[in-house]
């Protein structure tokens, strides 16, 4: 049997109303009904509320349903007081310009306030025009903002007990209820209600908005209970009776009772499993409640030998508890004429959790076919909690009292014993934390989560990278306001941008506050580092292009210069030259002597060869000993050069092959076929260049590769190729670099290692 009790439609404030509204309360809170009442019904005459229903009879019946729940005083005045007509377009006026707050004070006032704010946001999502706005992301962020608003969480419960009472009044006075009204209830309210741990307000949600939504479907599965209701019932008690008569006998005390099944959760399931009504197992159900968890099991044992079990329905979340938490033995059994039913065992503390335990319980409830997927973890989640501790006071206040220390302490709901429930607050705006969110809407009603102290900019950020940069100005609930401005959740915000143009670099100054976003101030950056480089792009290539102009070179292809001066491309070279890391010399040499063929196993990049240099000119100058003329070649892989020891390999129609003795190529080749290994030594090298690969290791800095070439030119050594890399601001680069002997060489070595930065410079 329900709680909430139905409203009486005909004398909204008679003497059974005020019977039922003041119930829990002492004198003193009653008589504060009877004063609200006998202040507000002139005022009522025969106002109207948007549905249509008369609204003195909307606030009686919004009364009753909040007593039924056994909220405080001062949530079921302010529920009164929230059914007068109002223009909800006007902004709430001050506190102390209230008449509300004059008359019953401040606290009913905010109630009031804050429920009539829902109520305009309602509006404002029903009229919404962006197809976004029906996704289920949507209206999880609608759900969320709905929360964020209420500064004190019994403004919630007052605006889900008037949705229910509207959906009341449709089906008792057959006025039809639009499918709009009945989607908006299934997809935002009774969800909420459920997240809340308010059971009874969620099914008699959905079940009535089922009704207007599958009004055909609904009848059916009506029709089908109502034809087995008595049977069922005898059932039940049956079963009851002897379970209660078995678990007595064996010492177990326990709570056994019927669970109730309503229309929507059956067709629910019949839709997401496809089954038919005559499949379902839990139309009959029990369940039974026991102190620990060995009767847990015991219960099970007993409930399994009295009826026979269906292997294939039973599951243990005890041993393995779903994803979010949730802990239960669930059993389906058969009866001697083979009737099934489900039976549900869990101990006090698994049923307190399952009904108003930790919110992560209602993501199981919410997720449908798959359900428990999601886990609860953000504070927003946790501060849901408070709302099931609230509707809780009647078990868990007076543990409180006692132990007024402990971590399980419930705050206390109102009325009687639940007088402290207005110290229950849901995060406002004096009680957020750092990771709090806000919820604004676009013009479209399309609801946008922002970090807490966004503004303006952020908002436009959010909705795409280009109006950020575009944003000029926003119109916040209608009114022009500063880009500087922190919203507030519920507001609605249009951005005025311009056709074209970027950020202010005023944006990144925190102190100036037109950004709290780091993901905005991201973005700002990027535009700015994007616009800096390119300039940089600019800069250079004028600077190519003028050195260019100077050498008579104007038809050059630059991205093959570019890749001939080392760099993958063009804009590399530009961005080099523009930040002085590249010295435009160098683009001198390229014009010198037109490039060899690359090597195919080569990475160089080769420049232009020197005119003497032995890889240019095929003279080595590299005698064989005991043979006349013979074609010798100076090895690729170790590049030998005077005065390096020398040996000689003959291949097979390329002559003789020099290597430097320590070659590892050479050394196995020689230990592969040493017969064709052959004494070779220095000829006349004086006037020959040999190339020769230097490896510099350093730490990566601007303007390093200029330095290194600067001593390649201040020595007179013509680079050839040039390999580099870079890991972890560490870069290694090899030089192919052309010399006449090892003093040359040496000289060289010396002059990179005092570059700073360098730590190494060896040849390669």
């Amino acid at each position: 049997m329900s709680v909430i009790p139905d409203s009486d439609a005909f004398s909204p404030f008679d003497d059974a109303w005020h019977q039922m509204a003041g119930a829990g309360l002492d004198a003193d809170a009653s008589a504060r009904i009877e004063h609200a009442v006998a202040w507000a019904l002139p005022q009522f005459a025969d106002q109207r509320a948007v549905s249509g229903e008369p609204s003195a009879a909307h606030g009686a019946g919004v009364v009753r349903i909040l007593a039924g729940l056994q909220t405080d005083v001062a949530t079921r005045i302010a529920a009164l007081l929230a059914a007068l007509p109002a223009d909800l377009s006007a902004p709430a006026p001050p506190l102390r310009n209230d008449p509300l707050a004059a008359e019953f004070g401040s606290e009913i006032a905010r109630l009031v306030q804050g429920a009539r704010a829902l109520l305009r946001l309602g509006l404002v999502a029903r009229h919404a025009s962006d197809s976004e706005a029906d996704t289920g992301d949507q209206k999880e962020m609608q759900r969320k903002m709905l929360l964020a608003m209420a500064a004190d969480l019994r403004i919630v419960l007052m605006r889900l007990a008037s949705r229910l009472q509207t959906l009341r009044w449709h089906a008792a006075s057959k006025e039809p209820c639009s499918v709009a009204f009945a989607r908006e209830t299934m997809d935002l309210y009774a969800p909420l209600a459920n997240r809340l741990g308010i059971w009874q307000v969620k099914w008699e949600m959905e079940d009535l908005s089922f009704r207007f939504l599958e009004p055909d479907r609904y009848k059916q599965i009506a029709k089908l209970l109502e034809e087995k209701r008595v049977e069922r019932e005898a059932f039940i008690e049956a079963a009851i009776e002897r379970l209660q008569t078995a678990l007595a006998k064996a010492g177990i005390t326990a709570e056994v009772s019927g669970r109730p099944k309503h229309i929507y959760s059956i067709w629910n399931k019949m839709r997401l499993k496809g089954l038919e009504f005559s499949q379902l197992y839990d139309l009959r159900a029990l369940r039974v409640i026991v102190d620990d968890v060995r009767d847990c099991y015991t219960a099970l044992g007993m409930i399994h030998d009295m009826w026979t079990p269906l292997s294939e329905e039973f599951d243990d979340y005890i041993s393995r508890p779903k994803p979010n938490g949730y802990r239960s033995l669930h059993t389906v059994v058969t009866d001697d004429d083979g009737r099934p039913f489900e039976v549900q065992i869990r101990t006090r503390e698994m049923h307190q959790f399952a009904e108003y335990g930790m919110a992560a319980h209602w993501r199981y409830k919410e997720a449908g076919a798959k359900g428990g997927q999601v886990s609860a973890s953000s504070d927003y989640d946790r501060q849901l909690s408070w709302m099931r501790q609230l509707l809780a006071w009647n078990t868990d206040v007076e543990a409180g009292d006692a132990n007024p220390g402990s971590a399980t302490e419930a705050p206390q709901a109102a009325g009687g014993k639940a007088r402290g429930a207005r110290d229950v607050q849901a995060p406002g705006p004096a009680n957020q934390g750092r990771d709090e969110r806000i919820y604004v809407l676009t013009p479209q009603a399309r609801v946008i989560e922002l970090p807490e102290g966004a503004t303006p900019v952020d908002f436009a950020y959010h909705l795409h990278t280009d109006l950020g940069h575009r944003c000029r100005g926003a119109r916040v609930d209608g009114q022009m306001v500063p880009l500087q401005t922190h919203l507030s959740t519920g507001q609605t915000v249009e951005i005025i941008s311009a056709k074209s143009g970027g950020p202010s670099r005023d944006w990144l100054n925190p102190q100036l506050g037109f950004l709290a976003s780091p993901r905005s101030r991201a973005k700002v950056r990027m535009w700015f580092n994007a616009i800096e480089l390119q300039q940089r792009i600019n800069t250079g290539q004028a600077l190519v292009e003028k050195e260019l102009q100077r050498l008579g070179k104007t038809a050059v292809n630059l991205e093959q210069l570019a890749q001939n001066l080392g760099f993958a491309r063009a804009d590399d070279l530009y961005v080099a030259a523009a930040k002085d890391e590249f010295s435009l010399r160098q683009i001198d040499a390229v014009f010198q002597e037109p490039a060899p063929e690359a090597e195919p196993e080569a990475a160089d990049l080769a420049h232009a060869h020197s005119a003497d240099s032995a890889a240019r000119s095929g003279k080595s100058g590299v005698l064989v000993v005991g043979v006349g003329s013979l074609l010798t070649q100076l090895a690729r892989c170790c590049r030998p050069a005077p005065p390096d020891e020398i040996a000689g390999f003959v291949t097979r129609g390329r002559g003789v092959s020099i290597h430097r003795k320590g070659c590892h190529s050479y050394q196995a080749l020689a230990e592969r076929e040493p017969e064709r290994i052959i004494d070779v030594a220095w000829g006349d090298t004086a006037e020959t260049f040999y190339p020769v690969a230097v490896s510099v290791h350093a730490r990566d800095r601007s303007g390093l590769l200029r330095d290194l070439s600067e001593v390649f030119a201040r020595l007179r050594l013509n680079v050839v190729g040039v390999n580099t890399q870079s890991r972890q601001s560490l870069a290694h680069m090899i030089f192919t670099v052309e010399v006449r002997g090892g003093e040359s060489l040496n000289k060289a070595l010396a002059a990179l290692s005092e570059v700073p930065g360098v730590s190494s410079a060896v040849r390669y």
